[in-house]
């Protein structure tokens, strides 16, 4: 008998939850005059994480403190990334400010407006709350320039949405909970879901999603589509049909391999390969081609049945999303691509 272990992975904490620590840091040295070595702050479900402070700087004006971010066993581009706070006296209430790595918004349909640094309205209110908190301990007003700096994160923002979604200069403090959980799926629909409101905020009336680079890149230039009307799907087909049916946009574009439209054409809403899997008895019978139930891919069963293959998986596809659409009134077409990027088919 074998015996499996359930490896309980391990969480991290968001962007926005290091710069509110780093704000709690930098504060206690311009206030209290002297740096703490860790920090405790209250997350918004009530969780009370310490981080140590591991970076300091200071000057008359101002003082500076740092949080190394712990993205847990999540895969997060910025795991490891310092967080770098820097507070100083302000004319007039809380004023926050993009230091190195942190972004700028430039376009409408984002949470912040244009103009302001890409410090989401969570963060905010948490940076608040600790300034506030601060401000009573110390017995100071509550009249604080905070900047937000991440070294490194303007080349770490290119491996992100952000210049896709109008953030430029950097990468975006992030959070609403404070906890980044380990392989979530919600950070990726969030970013769809803020890749069409960017989109619909930008009057593009066509957008696209696609399952990989490959499909992406074909697609783009099939139709002359903006990098801010393709919205990185990835495997989240479902996610991504759910909300452009309530927030929609007049055209989408469906673009991948043959292995995951097939998927769609078969009705899965989820194409990862650990979550949905191709029938291919299903398509054996369907194309007559009993050689094809073996198939041990999709590319090996369209290898064995043919280019009809790729047409008819398209347009089933295509009425698999038009079912989730149910009335929206989005046009819809699908392009199905080889791995070299070359189309195999496409319908509507």
């Amino acid at each position: 008998m074998s015996h499996r272990t359930k490896v309980r992975l391990r969480r991290g904490w968001t962007t926005g939850a290091c710069a509110t620590a780093a704000t709690k840091a930098a504060l206690a040295r311009l206030w209290g005059g002297a740096f703490p070595k860790e920090v405790t702050i209250t997350l918004p479900r009530g969780e009370t994480p310490t981080f140590a402070v591991t970076h300091t700087k200071v000057d008359a004006a101002w003082a500076e403190a740092g949080i190394l971010k712990d993205a847990g066993d999540d895969p997060d581009v910025t795991h490891g990334a310092m967080i770098i706070a820097r507070v100083t006296a302000s004319n007039g209430g809380v004023v926050f400010g993009a230091g190195e790595g942190v972004g700028t918004v430039t376009k409408h349909g984002l949470p912040i407006p244009p103009g302001e640094p890409a410090i989401n309205p969570v963060p905010r209110q948490m940076i608040q709350q600790v300034i506030e908190e601060c401000a009573t301990e110390y017995g100071k007003e509550t009249d604080v320039s905070v900047t937000i700096s991440i070294p490194g994160g303007k080349d770490l923002a290119r491996k992100t949405w952000n210049p896709r979604l109008g953030i430029e200069g950097g990468l975006s403090i992030l959070g609403t909970t404070g906890i980044v959980k380990p392989f979530s799926c919600a950070a990726w629909i969030a970013s769809i879901h803020r890749g069409i409101d960017v989109a619909r905020a930008s009057g593009l009336v066509h957008v696209a999603g696609c399952t990989g680079s490959t499909s992406e890149k074909t697609v783009q230039a099939l139709h002359g589509l903006s990098d801010h009307a393709m919205i990185d799907m990835g495997d989240f087909v479902g996610g991504t049909l759910k909300y452009i049916r309530k927030h929609p946009v007049p055209r989408l574009t469906i673009g991948g391999g043959i292995g995951k439209i097939t998927k769609l054409a078969q009705g899965a809403m989820d194409l990862h390969s650990s979550r949905s899997q191709v029938d291919f008895e299903r398509l054996a019978a369907e194309f007559g081609v009993p050689s094809a139930a073996s198939a041990n891919t999709a590319l090996h069963a369209f290898e064995l049945i043919g280019p009809e293959m790729a047409q008819r998986v398209s347009a089933a596809a295509r009425e698999s999303a038009l079912r989730s659409l149910r009335g929206a009134g989005i046009q819809v077409d699908v392009v199905v691509v080889d791995r070299s990027g070359q189309i195999l088919a496409r319908s509507g």
